[in-house]
């Protein structure tokens, strides 16, 4: 059974051998049924660049790592600073949790990532989880799409979020949503046409238009829309293992 494991320099609660996968406690905090944001490598960095964005926005502070022998053996640092590439971030009231993983992860042990962040937030008393993607695709519209159960696509319609007509998702992003149809977590994608090949800042920012529409937040998006190459500097490396991978990974079509 996979579980959260409360991080101590001075236990020796963390196992020598990677674990098959669980997510590893850095900071307490009191979460209050939080709602999950997250965000997964695929076209144009949609996921990490938004994700990413509303952790800065939020001030939230990161809580935990995911450890699995099912990760691939990298470290990511950005501007010199090592961190983890698995990450989960709460803001300060405890109320929203976001998820960023900034690694390519292939389809072996990924039913084990899964089980494992969808474990960890049941134990927090999460009732959503929302995956922030984006669509192959040559341009961007400027427009939100979402796949979820059909009594929130009609909610989601009525704020201008298009419901997807057809289309199949893969990797970790499906297998979370697969799983939540047989929880007690409702799971649901917010998703826009992106550049397939480098990162899409554009993109990234209208999903967080959406998403604080939807869920009546307030986040900023103009730093995200001007400063297109700082954003593409920091996440190319990204990008580029991405575009060599995409046949193994996590992708959308629609």
């Amino acid at each position: 059974m996979v579980k959260a494991i409360k991080h101590n320099k001075k236990s020796k609660k963390m196992q020598r051998e990677f674990p098959e996968a669980e997510v590893f406690e850095l900071k307490k905090i009191e979460l209050k049924s939080p709602i999950i944001f997250a965000g997964f490598v695929g076209a144009g960095l949609v996921g990490p660049v938004a994700i990413n964005h509303i952790i800065i926005e939020l001030k939230m502070s990161e809580i935990g790592v995911m450890r699995s022998k099912y990760l691939p053996p990298s470290t990511v640092f950005m501007r010199g600073r090592l961190r983890h590439p698995f990450r989960f971030y709460a803001n300060q009231e405890g109320t929203i949790c976001t998820i960023i993983c900034e690694i390519t992860l292939h389809m072996k042990g990924l039913y084990s990532l899964v089980s494992s962040i969808l474990d960890w937030a049941e134990q927090k008393g999460s009732k959503e989880i929302v995956i922030l993607d984006g669509v192959a695709s040559t341009e961007h519209d400027d427009k939100a799409y979402c796949a979820a159960e059909e009594d929130l696509v009609r909610t989601m319609a009525e704020k201008d979020i298009r419901m997807i007509p057809q289309g199949f998702i893969t990797g970790i992003p499906g297998g979370i949503l697969n799983e939540c149809l047989v929880r007690e977590i409702q799971g649901l994608t917010l998703l826009a046409k992106a550049n397939s090949v480098s990162p899409d800042s554009a993109a990234a920012a209208t999903l967080i238009e959406a998403l604080s529409k939807f869920y009546d937040m307030k986040i900023d998006t103009s730093e995200l829309r001007k400063d297109k190459d700082r954003i593409h500097s920091e996440f190319s490396k990204l990008s580029q293992k991405y575009v060599e991978h995409r046949e193994e990974i996590a992708g959308m079509y629609m």
